[in-house]
Order: structure tokens, then sequence, then C-alpha cells
């Protein structure tokens, strides 16, 4: 009996307004060349392993455990950077973080639906953004729940590592892969919105400093082991001969995304 799963990758019209009107573009197009726009089954490039990709995560994962058992130096700086910010603003209230995080991968998505195409299909696009959220997402609370480090507004031992800064460098980790060969710029500009979600977490007192360097590092490290190991993922599905993906967008009042159905 055929098995039908869904993955549903939902995005608010409201934050991501071109999205849905690329969507609302498409549906004069052909069934036949939408779904060729969406999915290909040819096979993924395998990608080397190169150390030196990682040195950079790395460095910022491991300041942030540095800091949260250090007593000295690290620990003064969180302290005087929460002081700084709140003597400043100490009222401030914004939650456009909660929606900046994904913004970079919304652009990957926007730009493909414009026809500036990446290094990837849509569909291969979208298995690679999921696999790096769930490598975020399950090292992200592990960790968490191994350090217990206590929020600076106090509430919650949950602080370490920000989840949030986690997920908005993953994503701009995702657009600068898939269009640092087409345009660097457009990479670079994913992660100066990715710094603004780090910087805003500190600004509503939900994040130490060294929480947000260590998310910046945990996400940047999640996306590029997602491009390593997916090649071999696919390879797996591949081999199924009954498989059949479908990538395709939808719109409702209110909300817009991308729905990936499959047979197998």
């Amino acid at each position: 009996m055929a098995k039908y799963f869904y993955i549903m990758l939902l995005f608010t019209a409201a934050t991501f307004p071109s999205f849905a009107q690329s969507i609302d573009s498409l549906k004069a197009t052909s069934n036949v060349d939408s779904l060729g726009r969406w999915y290909s089954g040819n096979s993924v490039p395998k990608n080397k392993f190169k150390a030196i990709s990682f040195i950079a995560p790395a460095v910022l994962a491991g300041y942030g455990f540095a800091a949260v058992y250090d007593k000295g130096a690290l620990k003064q700086l969180d302290l005087s950077t929460k002081a700084e910010l709140q003597e400043d603003h100490p009222l401030f209230a914004a939650h456009v973080d909660d929606y900046l995080q994904f913004a970079p991968a919304a652009a990957v998505y926007a730009l493909n639906l414009s026809g500036v195409k990446g290094k990837h299909n849509l569909f291969d696009a979208s298995m690679l953004y999921v696999t790096s959220a769930a490598i975020m997402g399950v090292s992200t609370h592990f960790v968490k729940q191994g350090v217990g480090r206590m929020r600076p507004n106090n509430n919650g031992e949950n602080s370490f590592p920000s989840g949030h800064t986690a997920s908005a460098f993953m994503a701009a980790e995702f657009l600068h892969q898939e269009y640092k060969d087409v345009n660097p710029w457009i990479g670079y500009a994913g992660y100066f919105v990715a710094t603004a979600t780090g910087t805003l977490r500190m600004y509503n007192n939900k994040h130490w400093f060294s929480d947000v360097v260590a998310g910046a590092g945990f996400g940047i490290a999640s996306t590029k082991i997602a491009y390593l190991i997916y090649p071999y993922m696919k390879q797996i599905f591949n081999k199924k001969k009954d498989s059949k993906f479908t990538l395709m967008p939808f719109y409702q009042p209110g909300a817009s995304g991308l729905m990936l159905s499959g047979r197998f």
C-alpha cells in the first residue's frame, strides 16, 4: 500500500509578502513546467569534508562554552554587555527577531521563484533546509538541557545557546551555500540579518552575549553538516524504484508556504 507523507514549511504572508506574490504568479504556468522547476531526480554531488570550513563555527561555539564556565573576563563581558544594553534601552521589547530568523531562508525561495536559481532545485534545497533545522534543533535542545544556564531576565534555565540566533545563522549559511557561486553578496546579506537577530535577542534581555556567539556557531555548523550528509540521504531514497516526490506552493488566507508530498 502506498504511503504518503507531507512536510509543510509554513511562512506567514505578512512576513513574506514577496514569497506569496511569487506563488500567485506561478498559477498561470502548466503543471509539467512547475514540477520540473520544483524537483529533479538527478543525484546531488557529494561534498568533501574540509576541516577548515568548520573552524569558524567551532571557535564561535567554543567561545560560548568557555564563557559559560568562566569566572573572569568572559563572564564580565557578558555582564557588562547586558548592563550597557539595559541601561540604554531598559524598556526595549521588539519581537521582530521571532520572524527575522527565517528571513534568509525565505530569500532562497523568493529568489528561486523570481528566476534567480541557486545551487539546488527547490526540492533539494528544501530537504537541505529541513535537515539543517533538524540537526540544529536537536543539538541546541540537548545542550540547553545539559548546561541549564539561567537567562539574563531570570526567565528559565535554557539560555545557552541562543536558539533564535542558531536558527538565523543556520538560514544565513543556507542562503550562502545556495548563492555563493551566483553572487557572494547575497550570502553576506543573510549573515547581516542573522547578526541583527542575535543582537535583538540581547536587547530583549533574553540571552547573554556568549549565548548569541555560540548560537551562531551551532547554526552555521548545522547547515554545513547537512550539506555533507544530504547527498548520501538522497542516494538512499533514490534507490526506491517507486519513489515519487512533489514539492508545490500553497496559499491560504493568512499563510503561505510549500507542501512536500511523496509516495513510496
